[in-house]
């Protein structure tokens, strides 16, 4: 079983930059897909990027180019780098971790293990 838990929201202006953490425990960390969810109040939650084991990278559309993922397994921790942000990047941000044999990345149904959420708000 994978533990995670996220950090690094907070409150920025539009146009500031954030960096979220997540901290995941055991070294099966080294072996799951891992990604980056958002829930907007309303909304349903969805895909923002996944990091393979192998380090490959998949991004919403929306968000290429100003989101970055990456990960330091020396850590365990995966992080989220968020420039340029928008007043529609406001969500509750979710750090998730996948067993192997992933097939959909960004699809919240194929993740077993969730983070508690940490918030971000970006004000016009």
């Amino acid at each position: 079983e994978v533990h995670v838990t996220e950090s690094g929201g907070g409150s920025v202006q539009a146009g500031g930059s954030l960096r979220l953490s997540c901290v995941a425990s055991g070294d099966s960390y080294t072996r799951d897909s891992m990604a980056w969810f958002r829930q907007a109040p309303g909304k349903e939650r969805e895909g923002v990027a996944h990091i393979g084991v192998d380090g490959t990278t998949t991004y919403a559309n929306s968000l290429k180019g100003r989101f970055t993922i990456y990960k330091d397994n020396r850590k365990n921790t995966l992080y989220l780098q968020m420039n340029d942000l928008k007043p529609e990047d406001t969500a509750t941000y979710y750090c998730a971790a996948a067993l192997p044999g992933l097939v959909f990345k960004l699809s919240p149904t194929e993740y077993n293990y969730w983070g508690q959420g940490t918030q971000v708000t970006v004000s016009s």
